[in-house]
């Protein structure tokens, strides 16, 4: 697993920290009769108009789902393609990352990645890792229960070991095991396109986070978009399984 970030963002506005199941693609070159190939190339820009978007609506903290470890059953030649395009990514944006102050960091499965992928992780962390005005996770290879059950492993290592007692876990303990590590609280969990399911993302750190679902397909997707389900966040009131005192007060 990668260590937490050195630290987690600074300045007096508190931190906020929003994921993007990015959805999408393959529906968006279909109805331009389009290879899949097309959307996700069309997805990449997309990320980049986000993510140049997203700390001026203040935003921090971004989680992006960019391949799951259930995306290995796509056909070869598809997985192929993203491989490349994932590559490509770093390559061509890392200097501009690096230049904004961009800290990119890799979560999930790194080491099941192929050795040129892995070789651009590196890369990208060794090259981001102190800079602190905006902070870009991409979860590349990554599953939520494969995530959870290493975690789980980890621990009872330690157990097994002496290192640890089995009372000393806690939810801030197990947390600190997990990939995501080092990050503050998810507050925003959004899915395009339309569907409405995790899909194996973020299932620990979603636990009292905000979902908004948008009908736009992934290539479709831009700052409007992204300010758009912040204005939907921001409208709600998060109770974080407390209620207001003047609801008791009335019931």
């Amino acid at each position: 697993m990668p260590s937490g970030p050195d630290h987690i963002g600074t300045g007096a506005a508190a931190p906020l920290h929003v994921a993007i199941i990015m959805d999408g693609n393959g529906r968006w070159a279909k109805a331009r009769r389009q290879i899949r190939t097309f959307g996700h190339k069309a997805g990449v820009d997309a990320l980049r108009k986000t993510i140049s978007a997203a700390p001026g609506l203040g935003v921090t903290h971004m989680t992006v789902f960019a391949f799951s470890t259930e995306n290995w059953r796509r056909p070869a030649t598809e997985v192929s393609d993203l491989m490349g395009l994932l590559k490509a990514f770093i390559r061509s944006d890392l200097d501009r990352l690096a230049r904004e102050g961009v800290c990119v960091r890799i979560i999930g499965h790194v080491e099941g990645l192929p050795k040129d992928i892995r070789e651009c992780v590196e890369e990208a962390h060794t090259r981001t890792k102190g800079n602190t005005r905006f902070y870009l996770q991409v979860a590349l290879n990554y599953g939520a229960q494969a995530d959870i059950l290493e975690a789980a492993k980890t621990f009872a290592s330690q157990v097994k070991l002496g290192e640890a007692r089995l009372d000393d876990l806690t939810p801030e303990r197990f947390g600190g095991l997990l990939s995501t590590n080092g990050l503050p609280p998810l507050d925003l969990l959004i899915r395009t396109s339309g569907e409405h399911r995790l899909s194996n993302f973020l299932l620990w750190e979603a636990a009292y986070a905000e979902f908004v679902f948008q009908d736009v397909l992934w290539p479709d997707y831009d700052g409007a978009a992204l300010g758009a389900a912040l204005d939907e966040f921001r409208r709600r009131e998060r109770r974080f399984g407390a209620v207001e005192a003047t609801d008791v007060a009335s019931a």
